[in-house]
């Protein structure tokens, strides 16, 4: 079975979708990474936090939560995290620095 939401890993398309899931807190990330003039590393740095939490890597066509489709995924994995807002900013921050770090990296090896 086929869902047209199934993609193979998180798409920034969704983020708006998660706006009203949690606090005040956690809407103001959404509304910062799917500004207009959002910073692309920051919204990088959303989708690897989301790949880490929806567990992208491990999803398969087969998999209940492919075939629910990506939308439904991001949206019951933020519901149901266990932390509050600040522990999500937290961990955007965490792999914004893992984003970052790559970026440096990158551009040292390529001067």
């Amino acid at each position: 079975m086929y869902n047209t939401d199934t993609e193979l890993l998180y798409p920034m398309r969704v983020t708006p979708m998660l706006r009203n899931i949690r606090e005040a807190e956690w809407a103001q990330l959404v509304d910062r990474v799917t500004s207009r003039d959002a910073d692309s590393n920051e919204q990088v740095a959303f989708t690897l936090m989301m790949v880490k939490l929806d567990g992208c890597a491990n999803c398969n066509t087969d998999s209940f939560r492919a075939m629910r489709g990506c939308t439904q995924c991001a949206r019951q994995n933020i519901k149901r995290f266990r932390g509050n807002d600040q522990e999500l900013i937290k961990q955007f921050a965490q792999a914004k620095s893992e984003v970052d770090r790559y970026l440096k990296s990158r551009n040292v090896q390529d001067t």
